[in-house]
């Protein structure tokens, strides 16, 4: 008896989620299809351009912005950021440092280190 072994495939919203990039900013036929897991390695491992400028230029989704500024998704969301921005934006934005930016750039790292807090405890208690 031989296994037949189906493609993966996902939904475009799910690659660009795994590629880092804002969906609404890809192409059309990107959006408009369906991904395999093939054509989703492929484009990890050899980024057509139109990838290459979206990671370089943005318009980026939440996750990206956040991780740029180094704050919470939820930090962008109490600051009234609800919109993908460009890398020109991100930039402008650490240039202005606006006391939101400032307090929640804060807030995310007190969180981290008391996460890594935690952690230490927690391997301790396990030795």
């Amino acid at each position: 008896m031989t296994s037949h072994q189906s493609t993966q495939t996902m939904k475009p919203a799910t690659a660009a989620k795994k590629l880092g990039v804002y969906l609404e900013a890809t192409p059309a036929e990107f959006r408009e299809g369906v991904v395999s897991r093939a054509e989703l390695n492929e484009l990890q491992a050899n980024p057509p351009q139109w990838l290459k400028d979206l990671r370089l230029n943005g318009p980026h989704p939440r996750p990206v912005v956040a991780a740029r500024l180094g704050v919470s998704i939820a930090g962008l969301a109490r600051a009234g950021v609800t919109e993908p921005l460009t890398t020109e934006q991100i930039e402008a934005l650490k240039q202005e440092a606006p006391e939101w930016l400032e307090r929640e750039r804060t807030t995310q790292a007190e969180v981290r280190k008391e996460a890594a807090r935690i952690k230490k405890k927690n391997t301790e208690r396990q030795s």
